[in-house]
């Protein structure tokens, strides 16, 4: 068995990097962080069957970018966008209402996708893999309390398959991660992401779908419905935080480690639409609802706290902007997109 590399730092300033789907929210973030670093060249990865191009407009003026249309399931058109690179994000992946409507395909995604950027990175000797995982691989239901930490096994009781075959295929990924360092020395480092809000949001996360329903019902003169009575706990972090958080593990010295990236502290869905409603400047309550039968929702809550304190450790990372700056900064974003 081949010994790991003995440097697993990858400096941003001057480096190659590759985001694998990169045409996205993390990854559109990441791509700019990337540049502002100083990056000698940026390659994003997608096949734009999420992904958009709108996505990536806020920097596709700079030299260093090159976008690459292409398919985590064909693994040639995957190294052929390694070539020179030092680093790379792996980002691409369906999340649980993809898995909800689409399951094959999800495992196809997740795990054959996975399993072809991990062998890619092998092949083209490249210097450090971050991968993208989920608190989701901690799984659901009243085994999951109190602080979450790395060690924290997998509950999947009273969860809808959707949600379980998601936290699954992120953890299959995972291993493979810690399977490619054992058998070549490929370094990586697994960043355990809560749900990521922030500006160029979409619609796929079934957490985040949350902020952006409020938003656009206050926005349309109605109140923002609430699941229940507000109570029920959720976990964001904000996109520049995981960009940063990104950065960080490409840079440390860290590997063969799986941390939690979690914003400042929880919140609940009744607290999240207060936010909406007063940093849209509108004079209302949320609506409170009863939960719609069938539906696939706002997966991660739980009365729990996800610790970050082994991402600080490792890859000198934690939370910088708190959920009242970061809906300020995203509605802020939207209206800009509206007008």
């Amino acid at each position: 068995m081949p010994e790991p590399k003995p440097s697993p730092a990858v400096p941003i300033k001057g480096g190659n990097f590759l985001i694998v789907g990169g045409a996205s929210l993390v990854g559109s973030a990441t791509a700019e962080a990337m540049l502002k670093g100083e990056a000698a060249s940026v390659v994003v990865l997608d096949n734009f069957s999420q992904g958009t191009p709108e996505a990536l407009r806020h920097i596709e003026g700079d030299p260093r970018l090159r976008v690459v249309s292409g398919d985590i399931l064909r693994l040639a058109q995957v190294m052929d966008a390694m070539d020179g690179v030092d680093g790379v994000v792996h980002l691409a992946a369906m999340m649980t209402i993809a898995f909800d409507s689409d399951p094959r395909r999800g495992i196809d995604v997740n795990v054959i996708g996975a399993q072809n950027v991990i062998e890619a990175c092998r092949l083209k000797k490249i210097r450090k893999l971050v991968f993208a995982s989920s608190n989701a691989v901690y799984g659901y239901g009243p085994g999951v309390v109190g602080d979450l930490v790395e060690a924290t096994p997998f509950h999947t009781a009273g969860a809808p398959p959707a949600a379980i075959l998601y936290g699954a295929s992120k953890i299959i990924g995972e291993q493979l991660c810690r399977d490619a360092y054992r058998r070549h020395g490929l370094n990586y480092v697994v960043l355990r992401y809560s749900t990521v809000y922030g500006e160029r949001q979409h619609y796929r996360a079934a957490n985040a779908v949350l902020i952006m329903d409020a938003h656009d019902r206050v926005r349309g003169g109605q109140p923002p419905r609430v699941v229940g009575d507000g109570s029920e706990t959720k976990h964001f972090v904000y996109v520049g935080d995981v960009a940063r958080a990104n950065i960080a593990a490409l840079e440390a010295t860290a590997t063969d480690v799986a941390v939690n990236l979690s914003g400042p502290a929880p919140t609940t869905t009744g607290e999240i639409a207060r936010l909406v409603i007063e940093l849209s400047g509108a004079k209302m309550q949320p609506q409170y609802v009863e939960p719609e039968a069938g539906k696939v929702r706002l997966t991660s809550g739980g009365a729990w706290r996800i610790d970050h304190a082994l991402a600080e450790k490792t890859i000198g990372w934690r939370p910088q902007v708190d959920m009242r700056e970061g809906i300020r900064r995203l509605i802020v974003w939207r209206d800009a997109q509206g007008r």
